[in-house]
């Protein structure tokens, strides 16, 4: 159980968390490379340019394109293109229904072919667990580490004394009135040997180690404490908390690891660039800092912002021998504008003028003909209680019975019923009879184009006709939708390859009439192909289900079939007709003592569907109207 959900997660996930990755580390790079056009600036600057490439690691560009679609306003269609592969074409209920299948291979490599698919998919199938698994446990370490670190910081506080008098305390509000803070920093004296911090992040306080001060004079006293209002002044602390969340998700990625680093640095170096600029002398700073590092040890924990931060060495050197930074140019204002909006605000208009929608097709002039309508069509209302439906395409002329206009749609546009949504009741409860003649050109242009050309003009004439006698408007969008994977089931596939000369010739499998392909004949609650590729069985299984159903099995062959189920109420579309209904007059009513599809599919074919989500296209009815009899 827990493996089929990491591996719908991972299906799910992989490829968004694969997009985000690169995008979150091509902008780590440009704030590298404009850092080093700030580096004689003040590091607050450079500061602010890896903190916003941290927050990216938590803000998908997806994220900002989905704002742009959402406040974005879908445009209808009039006439729409066609959108995939011809829907199947059914000749009547329980009758074969067809589409072009390649040459099968012979059956002994088929056979071995079929096991290695399915070692195969038991290889992937476990692979996202694991992984899955690895970063749990990186994630986990990460957190139990720092927890450890917060736990003996806390125990260190519970150990201080409030210190609100004296040498220290006076010091200590000297420097708040310089630095412009309003609320009064509690100090609390420390017996443990720890580095003076902030620590905390909505009621900071000062973690100040009992003995310091006698080692420091009053000037290195007031430049220490200065340095820590300016952690406080500037919010280290919560900007430390959000790049350790960073590095608790992200910690496979070494650049997370290095971009920590460098926010220590700049973080650190900003704050002295403010002491200094307040007017503390270069060298009674560095000697406070370097008697502090001498009286104590490390920060405990990386969201304590500290004096001792960065490279101690480095730090020195810089204080002692550093001009002051320059201001921001005008120019390199710009140029920091120009980033934050083009971050900001491009993926938010690519969402603005990307709305997904049904557009007008294009093919090259040499293609050949991909649109046309039909030149003469009659539209009827079924007979009343008639539920029989079929829809055949013959040479020159289509012709449908009993067909609902979501039906219709469904064939026009190559998609399921449950891809249809929006439009009155009765696009899904009337039914229409309907007959219409292609032109005399077109009839005889079709047998010379390709199948995908057939396939496309006769969607393109079906479309024409829903625009123009019902008045059909239809909006495009994609949509993450609950799904079925079908897999490889654990003992292998128990299918057999059809040989070539058992393919049946049909006389009515679509635009044109092609001569073979695989034949499927279908009934309440069983399911009989010959020749058929498991990319064509899922989609019958999509209609069966009212999900979309993604063939994952790897199987490239073409098998002779039969599936028996108890259809379970509201299954089995096709069976029912368009819209629902009975069977049809003398089918068999269905065993209802068998199995589930679900049980049959893993049973009889030794495959598998697995529940999942994935991305399907959908198309929502903005208008429709009913057509007048002729």
């Amino acid at each position: 159980m827990i493996l089929k959900y990491m591996s719908a997660i991972w299906a799910a996930g992989a490829p968004a968390l694969g997009n985000h990755l690169w995008q979150s580390t091509l902008c780590l790079a440009v704030a590298g490379l404009t850092t080093l056009v700030l580096r004689r600036n003040h590091a607050q600057a450079r500061y602010g340019l890896w903190l916003a490439a941290s927050v990216k690691f938590l803000v998908p560009f997806a994220l900002l394109v989905a704002v742009g679609i959402h406040f974005a306003r879908p445009s209808p269609i009039l006439r729409a293109a066609p959108v995939g592969g011809f829907y199947s074409v059914m000749d009547e209920v329980g009758q074969p229904f067809t589409k072009t299948a390649a040459r099968s291979r012979p059956a002994e490599k088929s056979s071995r072919a079929a096991q290695d698919a399915g070692l195969r998919y038991r290889l992937v199938q476990g692979l996202p667990a694991m992984l899955l698994a690895v970063w749990l446990c990186g994630f986990l370490a990460v957190l139990i580490v720092w927890w450890r670190r917060w736990r003996g910081m806390s125990a260190a506080l519970r150990g201080a004394t409030p210190l609100r008098e004296g040498r220290d305390a006076e010091a200590l509000r000297r420097a708040e009135r310089l630095g412009g803070i309003r609320r009064p920093i509690h100090l609390l004296l420390s017996p443990a040997s720890l580095e003076p911090g902030i620590f905390g992040i909505v009621r900071p306080v000062l973690v100040w180690p009992q003995g310091i001060s006698e080692r420091l004079d009053d000037a290195q006293l007031e430049a220490i404490l200065a340095h820590e209002v300016w952690h406080v002044r500037r919010r280290d602390n919560l900007a430390a908390a959000i790049h350790m969340l960073v590095e608790a998700i992200f910690w496979f990625h070494p650049l997370v690891w290095w971009l920590g680093a460098r926010l220590v640095e700049e973080r650190e170096r900003a704050c002295d660039e403010k002491v200094v600029e307040l007017g503390s002398e270069r060298q009674v700073y560095a000697e406070s800092i370097l008697k502090t590092c001498e009286f104590c040890v490390e920060s405990p924990l990386a969201c304590v912002s500290g004096v001792a931060g960065a490279d101690l060495k480095e730090r020195m050197v810089r204080i002692m021998t550093q001009r002051l930074a320059n201001e921001l140019s005008f120019g390199k204002k710009l140029l920091l504008v120009a980033i934050g909006i083009a971050a900001v605000a491009g993926p938010v208009v690519f969402g603005l003028l990307n709305i997904p929608q049904v557009r007008a097709q294009s093919t090259p002039p040499s293609a050949g003909p991909t649109s046309a309508s039909f030149e003469v069509a009659s539209i009827k209302p079924g007979r009343s209680g008639d539920m029989r439906f079929f829809v055949r395409w013959q040479p020159g002329r289509f012709n449908a019975t009993g067909m609902t206009v979501k039906f219709l749609i469904t064939i026009a546009y190559d998609v399921k019923d449950f891809q249809v949504s929006g439009g009155p009741g009765w696009v899904n409860s009337e039914r229409y009879d309907v007959e219409a003649k292609e032109p005399d050109s077109i009839a005889q242009e079709m047998d010379k184009l390709p199948r995908e050309q057939r396939r496309q003009l006769a969607e393109s004439m079906l479309q024409s006709l829903l625009a123009d006698r019902f008045q059909l408007k239809l909006t495009r969008g994609t949509k993450d939708m609950p799904a079925y994977a079908l897999v490889v089931a654990k003992n292998g596939p128990k299918l057999h390859e059809a040989k070539p000369e058992d393919t049946p010739a049909t006389a009515s499998s679509g635009p044109g009439g092609h001569p073979h392909g695989p034949m499927m004949r279908m009934q309440p609650g069983q399911l009989n192909g010959q020749g058929v590729g498991l990319s064509f069985l899922a989609s019958v299984l999509s209609q069966q289900l009212g999900r979309q159903v993604l063939d994952q099995t790897g199987l490239k062959g073409n098998y002779d079939l039969t599936l028996k189920w108890t259809p379970e109420q509201g299954e089995g579309m096709m069976v029912g007709g368009p819209g629902g209904g009975p069977p049809p007059e003398g089918a068999p009513p269905p065993d209802t003592s068998g199995p589930s599809i679900f049980t049959a599919v893993e049973e009889q074919l030794g495959l598998k569907l697995q529940a999942t989500k994935a991305p399907a296209e959908v198309l929502v009815i903005d208008h429709v109207e009913k057509p007048s009899e002729n």
